[in-house]
């Protein structure tokens, strides 16, 4: 099991003071934030790639690197990351061969099925008012789906004039940045 291997590996890793490299604060020391994809391509990549250091900058990861609603935890991630953590700068950076690209949820109920959650619980969000579709819906232009996202956070109404904000798609096999032009 992956849960137990690791935390035979973190008992070690505490027992060896294996973390002494990486103690820091919770303020991030380039006054960065970076809203990036989840993918396991980018686990390490992301960070060597950019040269960032542990401490450098708050990494807030989810599915395709979006803001899907203006008050997604996402959102909630960088209002306090500006406003307690000090962060002055906002990356936002998508990759190459993305799988939240082309996601859909048509797909996704038929794995949720297929694991064993009801149809009736489906139905049941939906006549709640939970719109799975568009919920769990991907996107279909990576460079559309940055520029929406950077537009969110630089029209958010909590979110300061002064903020700097950009978007990237990043080669998720070089590590490789395209800036992309955001209005």
């Amino acid at each position: 099991m992956a849960i137990d291997d690791i935390l035979s590996f973190n008992s070690r890793f505490v027992e060896e003071k294996g973390y002494e490299p990486y103690i820091t604060d919770k303020f991030p020391k380039k006054e960065l934030a970076i809203l990036t994809c989840m993918d396991t391509r980018l686990s390490v990549l992301l960070q060597e790639a950019l040269g960032l250091k542990n401490g450098d900058a708050k990494i807030i990861k989810n599915a395709g690197a979006v803001i899907p609603t203006p008050y997604d935890s996402a959102m909630r991630s960088l209002v306090v990351a500006v406003y307690e953590l000090g962060v002055k700068e906002v990356m936002v950076i998508a990759h190459s061969t993305c799988g939240a690209c082309h996601m859909s949820y048509h797909h996704l109920k038929e794995e949720m099925l297929k694991r064993g959650i009801p149809s009736q619980t489906l139905s049941g969000l939906e006549k709640d008012g939970i719109d799975l579709d568009s919920w769990l819906e991907g996107f279909h232009d990576t460079e559309k789906s940055v520029m929406d996202t950077v537009s969110t956070i630089k029209n958010h109404p909590l979110m300061p004039e002064d903020l700097i904000v950009r978007g990237f798609i990043m080669d998720s096999v070089t590590g490789g940045l395209i800036e992309v032009e955001c209005i």
